[in-house]
Order: structure tokens, then C-alpha cells, then sequence
């Protein structure tokens, strides 16, 4: 009995669907992210066998070679915007919504509170290129205009009613997380070629706020104790 031949036929398949969800992904994570601007100032940090990861929700102080001190802090427009408004109200500056806005986008800044508005109306090759040449010395932090304490205090403050309300938030959900996890964390990160009296100044100023739990920013470096295999 003869067989009967079927016609050869290459398989297909149908690539829609996979394109359709990679197009999917891609809107989602556009529409989501939020991009960071670029730090103001860039240190080299000392090494250290340190292998910690900077946490999510942080109050960072830099010194760059010079001694000259920036602050920076994660979190949302809105936390950002109520600690300018607390260091505004006290030290008697009116700032424009367009500059609380343009605050929010910050990611590190060093100038004082004169110095604010004209400092927020710039762009950000114009705060560069000022960071750069020198035009600011920073934010100031000596004992008769101590402008960088106010800025953590204001910043621990709000931090911690922000951390409250996520903690509350995750309990109502179900979760059963850690109170410290909504703590903020700070850190000190200064430049290996600044002299220690500087550094000293900061952690100075984190002490007479009682605030202990500081954190330093190192390169990493292969622990001496260990030897590639």
C-alpha cells in the first residue's frame, strides 16, 4: 500500500504577543522611573573592604577637596519641598514655585540660603560650571551661621514623619516590616584628599544632633585577607 506523503512545511510562530509585551514593558518602566540629575560636586572616596550598599532612604553629606560641605537627600518632591519650606521659613527667604520645583529635582546642592533663589534659577551646566569655579563655599557650618545642622535637622525631621506614614502603610497592607527599614540613614561622604579636621567638622555637627548611626562612603577594595583562588 503506498504512503501517503504530507507536504513539508517550515514551523512558524507567531512573534505579536512577545513584541506587543516587550512594548508593554518598555512604556511601564519609561512611565515609572524617576531619572536623577547628576551630582553637583564629584569625590574620591578612601578605599575600604566595606561591601554595604548605600540605603534607599538617606541624608548625605559631601566634602569635596576643598572643605566645602553639600547636602543631598533621597525621597519624594514633596519631602524635599517641606524641608526647603522649613529652612526658608527660618531664615526669612521667599522662594517661588518654580524653585521649590527645581529643588525637588536636586539631587546634592552646596550653597548658602543667600544664595538659594539665583543658585535654583540657574541651569544645571550653569550650577556645574558655579560649583566648579569657585562661586560658592559652600553650605556654611561654623558655630555663628551653622546653616548645614538646620538642613539635618529639617531633613531627620521630615524624614522620619515620611518613614512613619510608609510603615504605617505597609502594616495596613498585610506586611510585616522592620521599623528601622523607614529610618533615614546618614551618611558622610568625603574626598581622600581632604584634610581630616574637615570630616571632624561634620561628624561634629551629626554628634550635637545625636545623631550616631552615621555611615561612611569608601571605594571598595579586595580584603587582604582573602587571595584570589
Amino acid at each position: 500500500m503506498a504512503k501517503i506523503s504530507k507536504p513539508k512545511s517550515s514551523p512558524t510562530v507567531d512573534m505579536t504577543p512577545m513584541v506587543d509585551l516587550a512594548f508593554l514593558l518598555v512604556t511601564f518602566f519609561m512611565l515609572s522611573a524617576s531619572f536623577r540629575t547628576d551630582e553637583v560636586v564629584q569625590v574620591d572616596t578612601p578605599s575600604s573592604i566595606s561591601d554595604k550598599i548605600i540605603p534607599e532612604n538617606v541624608i548625605m553629606v559631601t566634602v569635596d577637596p576643598k572643605g566645602r560641605i553639600f547636602y543631598g537627600m533621597s525621597g519624594n518632591d514633596t519631602l524635599k519641598t517641606v524641608v526647603l519650606s522649613s529652612m526658608a521659613d527660618k531664615y526669612k527667604l521667599k522662594l517661588t514655585k518654580e524653585q521649590y520645583s527645581e529643588f525637588a529635582k536636586l539631587t546634592d546642592f552646596g550653597c548658602s540660603m543667600s544664595e538659594m533663589p539665583a543658585y535654583l534659577d540657574m541651569g544645571k551646566e550653569e550650577r556645574k560650571t558655579f560649583v566648579e569655579q569657585g562661586g560658592t563655599k559652600g553650605i556654611p557650618a561654623d558655630s555663628s551661621n551653622n546653616q548645614l545642622k538646620d538642613w539635618i535637622h529639617f531633613g531627620n525631621i521630615a524624614s522620619l514623619a515620611s518613614g512613619e506614614k510608609a510603615y504605617t502603610k505597609a502594616k495596613e497592607a498585610g506586611a510585616n516590616p522592620e521599623v528601622n527599614d523607614f529610618k533615614p540613614k546618614f551618611v558622610l561622604k568625603v574626598d581622600g584628599k581632604a584634610a581630616y579636621v574637615y570630616a571632624k567638622h561634620v561628624i561634629d555637627v551629626f554628634r550635637d544632633l545625636n545623631l550616631n548611626n552615621l555611615n561612611f562612603v569608601t571605594s571598595l577594595e579586595q580584603d587582604p585577607r582573602q587571595t584570589p583562588e
